[in-house]
């Protein structure tokens, strides 16, 4: 149809009408106008349609992103899952922690052999001086007599005997030792203090621990010159005298009796050292 002056032209096909021009047909435009109806509401309805379909992918969309701000690690690989230090609430520490402890040090030795209070191992010749001899290198001394007394100047040389006296020694113990005719005595002295043993080591000048003579060690350094040395470790000083047994006099530079000498001044330090390394031993491993 189209529209122009002088009003609606119809085409052909119409049984003619008023003004001598055709007549329309009514039905078919009434069925054209039905069609036409019906395409507005399936439109409209269509519509609809896209606009409900258009919200509920808004809500989706809606829903995912608000679990999205809360769960991002529901959809991501285990690479990309947040540590334990991410997720609100949960500790830094993966595990339990506990504070540090530092064990004590253990006992030292010398502390057990510098008082009388704490110094409570048996004190006997033989826990002193073991065994029937000694070895020093390649040196081998045979052990003749000990002994052991509380009257310290008894067994001394007045000399070092009013030294011991004027300290308190309490105790006095001997051993003798033989080597190739050269024999040596040596004398523990005991105190109740390392400042009383200390005391006599820097005091003394001369004098010597008698000698002692038994047990395969025939009789030295009763007449002629002898060698002694003098020290102290802890609350003990011990000395050394040194002789022929021959009678043949000791003189400055004699390696030989001085290396006797010297031999058995280390091992009485070595033997009241382990005195305190088997008491301080025994102090760490008792239960606490």
């Amino acid at each position: 149809m189209s529209f122009g002056q002088g009003g609606p032209q119809w085409g052909p096909g119409g049984t003619g009408g008023p003004g001598g021009g055709p007549t329309p047909d009514w039905a078919a435009l009434a069925e054209a106008s039905e069609a036409r109806t019906r395409r507005r509401k399936w439109l409209l309805i269509g519509g609809g349609a896209l606009a409900t379909v258009g919200i509920a992918a808004a809500v989706a969309i809606t829903v995912v992103s608000a679990n999205s701000d809360e769960n991002t690690s529901s959809n991501k690989p285990a690479s990309e899952l947040p540590t334990a230090a991410d997720i609100p609430g949960a500790s830094k520490d993966s595990e339990p922690s506990f504070d540090a402890t530092t064990p004590p040090p253990p006992p030292d030795p010398k502390d057990f052999i510098s008082s009388a209070k704490k110094d409570k191992a048996p004190l006997t010749p033989e826990g002193l001086f073991p065994g029937t001899s000694l070895r020093s290198g390649e040196h081998v001394y045979k052990k003749g007599a000990t002994d052991s007394t509380t009257k310290c100047t008894s067994v001394t040389q007045s000399a070092l005997g009013s030294i011991l006296a004027k300290n308190d020694c309490t105790r006095l113990i001997r051993a003798s030792y033989l080597r190739d005719g050269v024999a040596v005595t040596v004398g523990v002295a005991v105190f109740d203090t390392t400042a009383d043993a200390t005391k006599v080591k820097d005091q003394v000048k001369k004098g010597l621990v008698d000698s002692l003579a038994g047990k395969g060690v025939p009789s030295f350094c009763r007449t002629g010159v002898c060698r002694g040395t003098y020290n102290s470790y802890g609350r003990y000083a011990y000395f050394t005298t040194t002789g022929y047994t021959n009678g043949k006099n000791v003189t400055t530079g004699d390696r030989k009796a001085y290396g006797v000498g010297d031999d058995l001044a280390r091992f009485a330090f070595q033997r009241i050292n382990q005195r305190g390394e088997a008491q301080a031993s025994a102090a760490a491993q008792a239960p606490q």
